[in-house]
């Protein structure tokens, strides 16, 4: 079995999380893949913190076992956020989109594992020095919101960088990106366009389906510096398209973006939705439950290993 120092700090069986997908990273998906042995997160979003106290409480319902909850710091109720995590006592939060740091006093002192998103050397070691516990270096291959450098060269550089255990994230949906990402230096992985379609995810089905379709070029990227976001094309990407190449100002881009991941994934509009997903969309193949989602790709990235062993060793 693999067992990494993720496992012993996050108390879980396998170094897999799954990504707090805003209107995706539900109670129920969450409470699947950690009884499943990873670590299930739900997405506060932007949601109040009333909503995320009953997804909190609806997963406890569901599993005993450790969860987390992803805050976005753009969120207009982090404080309120912060607040919550600490009051139910939240095992582990990640963290997206700044630094987290101003809420780290409190956060540890209720025994709450931080782990930061980030998608460059500089914030890396900024977070470290700031004490969380961990780190997710995420690839611009990913769905949603992304930074500018693949997973491939980021990953080893904050390896390099922290002392603390860094996680991998970024075009990783099978046992041979979690193979790959220990090759890297990582502890684990956060993986999140596959386990959109979990069965026990809430997206749409029309959702599901279109990441399943999707191949290899089926992604683009959206927005304008320090806001783009990878989805799947569709009438919306043209739209953003065309307003980019009229000179378009980044209120008019916001203004097109509204409401629109939320048409998708609870609507199932996918032809003017935003259709996140990442660059591993054309890798994920079928809807099936989450516990056989972590299953095979830690029964893959172990038979992985050990062909590279058998390389190694001639």
């Amino acid at each position: 079995m693999i067992k990494t120092v993720l496992c012993d700090l996050l108390s879980i069986d396998y170094p897999i999380l799954q990504g707090g997908m805003a209107w995706v990273a539900t109670a129920e998906l969450a409470a699947a893949v950690s009884e499943a042995g990873a670590l299930g997160i739900i997405a506060a979003g932007s949601a109040s913190p009333e909503t995320v106290q009953a997804e909190i409480r609806k997963v406890r319902s569901l599993t005993k076992r450790p969860f987390g909850v992803n805050i976005g710091l753009f969120s207009p109720h982090v404080d309120g956020l912060m607040e919550l995590v600490v009051a139910e006592r939240v095992p582990v939060i990640t963290t997206g989109a700044g630094n987290p740091g101003k809420y780290l006093p409190r956060l540890k002192e209720a025994g709450i594992k931080v782990i930061p998103v980030v998608a460059s050397v500089a914030l890396a070691k900024r977070l470290e020095r700031a004490g969380v516990d961990a780190l997710i270096a995420e690839g611009m291959e990913s769905g949603g919101h992304i930074g500018e450098i693949t997973t491939m060269a980021l990953v080893p550089q904050i390896v390099d960088a922290v002392s603390i255990p860094v996680i991998a994230a970024g075009g990783i949906a099978d046992g041979r990106g979690l193979a790959a990402a220990l090759a890297l230096g990582a502890v684990g992985v956060q993986i999140g366009t596959r386990f959109i379609c979990a069965s026990e995810c809430t997206a749409h089905t029309r959702y599901k389906n279109a990441i399943i379709a999707a191949g290899d070029r089926d992604t683009t990227v959206t927005g304008y510096p320090g806001h783009y976001v990878r989805v799947l094309r569709n009438k919306l990407t043209r739209q953003y398209e065309e307003l980019i190449r009229r000179g378009a100002t980044e209120e008019e881009l916001n203004q097109l973006g509204v409401n629109k991941l939320r048409a998708a994934v609870v609507d199932g509009d996918v032809i003017y939705g935003s259709v996140m997903a990442g660059q591993s969309a054309a890798l994920v193949k079928k809807i099936e439950p989450a516990a056989e989602i972590v299953c095979s790709i830690v029964s893959e990235a172990e038979e992985v290993l050990k062909r590279l062993g058998a390389v190694v060793n001639g």
